[in-house]
């Protein structure tokens, strides 16, 4: 039975590295590397001064040395450490499309990650439910981000709810030099919607100064309307509970999109309030049109 669910996994993962691994282009590696700057420039050497270069670049000692005009060449200080932050509570198991949130989680964060290997930036992960389930030291290397990948996709969570705020303080802690930090989530979880919201911010507030934070937000379509099916029972699958609804109403059904678009607005706006950029995505839509527009939004903005 093990070896029957082996052969599964590694069909997939070769499946999807295929499918990531033509969608990097070197469009999109370039985008990737345009977008996220590295920590500075370094000095490589001096060359002689040719027609159009910065008179600012001069290299006034070599020059008078010289008898004739040289100016510095620096390059990119570029490696970058790249920190996928995934929620695998229960609620990413869910999708009524072709794929479910889990799945798409994963697919972006192979695209992500193998944009950061073809730039030679390191990669790491951490999964997070209720609690810190597993994580991953940033390195570099395909064999690497393989295993980060198999792990978003087939990893057996122990918890089912959503602590975001945890899995934000932990990435402070083991994270000692400035990181992107790639928060995927789709942002449910219990409680009182203003306080988890607020804790949230603060959360992020901490770790968007210390870092370069952006939240992918993952949303499947059914779970925006209902479809009129008749009573329908719906389990909240962090918590186990259970509410029936009569989806021939439209009151209830009016009802319930109302309240599923007030709260993804509340948590929109209180995400970009602290400067953080969003990525939504859907399960039934194509994720790679809207990378493309985020990283040339982002690269506009920055």
């Amino acid at each position: 039975m093990n070896t029957d669910r082996n052969k599964a996994i590694m069909k997939k993962m070769r499946q999807l590295e295929v499918r990531t691994r033509r969608k990097v282009t070197d469009t999109l590696a370039g985008q990737y590397h345009s977008v996220f700057k590295g920590r500075g420039m370094d000095f490589d050497e001096v060359r002689e001064y040719v027609a159009g270069d910065e008179t600012r670049a001069i290299d006034w000692n070599v020059t008078a040395r010289a008898g004739r005009p040289f100016v510095k060449k620096f390059t990119e200080e570029r490696e970058l450490t790249i920190l996928l932050v995934v929620d695998v509570s229960a609620s990413g198991n869910f999708g009524s499309a072709a794929q479910s949130k889990r799945e798409l989680a994963a697919e972006m964060a192979s695209v992500l990650a193998f944009s950061a290997i073809k730039n030679n930036d390191k990669v790491g992960l951490i999964l997070y439910s209720d609690g810190i389930e597993e994580y991953i030291p940033p390195k570099k290397g395909r064999r690497h981000v393989m295993r980060v990948v198999r792990e978003i996709l087939f990893f057996e969570q122990k918890g089912r709810g959503t602590d975001t705020v945890k899995a934000l303080d932990f990435a402070n802690h083991i994270l000692h030099r400035r990181a992107i930090v790639f928060l995927v989530s789709d942002f449910q979880s219990s409680g009182d919607p203003d306080t988890a919201l607020a804790e949230l911010r603060r959360a992020m507030r901490q770790t968007n100064r210390r870092h370069d934070l952006i939240a992918l937000h993952i949303e499947d379509a059914r779970e925006k309307s209902l479809p009129d099916v008749g009573v329908l029972a719906l389990e909240d699958a962090e918590t186990g509970e259970v509410i029936e609804l009569d989806t021939t109403d439209p009151k209830v059904r009016s009802r319930f999109e109302q309240e599923v678009a007030e709260r993804r607005q509340h948590i929109r706006h209180g995400i970009r309030s602290e400067a953080v950029d969003v990525l939504e995505l859907d399960t039934a839509t194509p994720y790679l049109p809207a990378l493309q527009r985020f990283f040339k939004n982002r690269e506009r903005k920055h």
